[in-house]
């Protein structure tokens, strides 16, 4: 860590390790204010969403004063992210995912229609306001699917071709959509699926699988044994991760368009989980690999917020944020009054609207941390941990895409 006194301004410069130490005290932070504060136990606000947030409200208060600026170094983001999908993909043990494949075929391809749906639903609205508030087509439709549904990766994409188009506001427009998005997304998905559950008294389905328990007599040779079961699970997943990564690498190839690495990752995690249930190459731990991928989300999205630039937003707080807020407003009532019932009106529908939530109003993070924080007090949904991020994180975009294609050929105009 650095520490510099530059034109006035005290600058605060932190490498990936202090960086990701920061953000492992941001969590300790909020999950120590959660269990003190019944409201946030309440309305299911995860620990890092807590600690993060604090963490940048304290940076925005010291870039908008002048008096302190930091650096946040976030090398560490990506394999934080890429360990919490393998030990996702690690937990899925197929022989129990369902009675059926054609019916759990069935539900990943109805909430994938329901995605689709959802973000036409969502140009559309970001089109009709826009025109009413006499805001330019381009950021309308920034403010609506590219963004919420895109994230920040296809915010920028879509923001540097609105650019060339001679659209000067696009990278901030999209930029401060993105993070608003993501924001509402932690905030939203949780509450509304606690509500949901406790509406209509739903369970989980899910027997949670016997793990092995370290023996209380403290006999040295089944000690070690056991921490080897522990470096067996740990490198397994760090295997999982590189090969996941690689195949992520030839299958974009293939397909001419970039696929996403955590997916590489989570379904390597399936293979390989699967595979050691028939071959028996390891002792697998179910605890022991649920609870490390939880903290690796935890610290993926301790970073995330609390290296957000929230004063991007500042030129927004108009006819863009109306938009915005208008989107957040959708998704929670089409959640709620249709997608729960569209899914099967059950525990597994809650907490996958929980999860639409989450990547369609921000990013796949966003919608895991909201599932993993209603499963952590009422119980696991494979189903959901499956189909959702795979949905969220590349046939979302097969389905939004074409038809955000379509709106901007036909109602943005090239200024240059």
């Amino acid at each position: 860590m650095y520490i510099s006194l530059l034109q006035g301004t005290l600058t605060i410069q932190a490498d990936g390790v202090c960086t990701t130490a920061l953000a492992a005290v941001l969590m300790l932070i909020g999950g120590w204010l959660k269990g003190r504060s019944r409201l946030l136990r309440q309305y299911c606000l995860p620990a890092p969403v807590i600690g993060g947030f604090l963490a940048m409200f304290l940076v925005f208060a010291g870039h908008q004063t002048g008096t302190v600026h930091f650096q946040f170094d976030t090398q560490f983001q990506l394999p934080f992210m890429l360990s919490f999908f393998t030990a996702v993909g690690m937990g899925a043990k197929l022989s129990s995912f369902t009675s059926g494949v054609n019916k759990g075929g069935r539900l990943l391809l109805t909430y994938w229609l329901v995605t689709a749906v959802l973000s036409l639903c969502q140009n559309i609205i970001g089109l009709v306001v826009g025109r009413l508030v006499h805001l330019a087509p381009a950021y309308a439709l920034l403010a609506s699917a590219i963004s919420m549904l895109g994230g920040h990766g296809a915010a920028g994409a879509y923001g540097s071709t609105f650019l060339q188009m001679g659209y000067p506001a696009s990278m901030e427009v999209g930029a401060s959509a993105a993070t608003f998005g993501l924001i509402a997304a932690v905030m939203a998905g949780g509450p509304l699926g606690r509500f949901l559950i406790e509406k209509y008294h739903l369970h989980s389905e899910d027997e949670p699988e016997s793990s092995p328990v370290l023996p209380a007599k403290r006999n040295l040779n089944r000690l070690l044994v056991a921490k080897m079961d522990v470096i067996e699970n740990i490198t397994v997943i760090l295997i999982c991760m590189c090969l996941g990564t690689c195949f992520s690498e030839i299958v974009g190839y293939f397909l001419k368009m970039p696929f996403p690495s955590y997916v590489g990752a989570m379904l390597m995690g399936v293979a390989v989980r699967n595979l050691n249930e028939k071959f028996h190459w390891f002792v697998f731990n179910e605890s022991l690999v649920d609870t490390f991928g939880e903290i690796m989300l935890n610290l993926y999205l301790s970073i995330v917020l609390m290296t957000l630039k929230i004063w991007e937003m500042a030129g927004i707080f108009g006819e863009v944020l109306l938009i915005v807020l208008l989107q957040m407003v959708f998704v929670l009532l089409a959640c709620y009054f249709v997608v729960f019932r569209v899914l099967g009106s059950n525990y597994d529908a809650a907490i996958m609207c929980a999860g639409l939530c989450g990547h369609g109003l921000g990013a796949v993070p966003s919608a895991m941390v909201n599932m993993t924080t209603l499963t952590e007090q009422y119980g696991m949904s494979r189903k959901a941990f499956l189909i959702v991020p795979v949905v969220g994180s590349c046939l979302a975009d097969i389905a939004y895409q074409p038809h955000t294609l379509l709106f901007i050929k036909l109602f943005v105009k090239n200024l240059n």
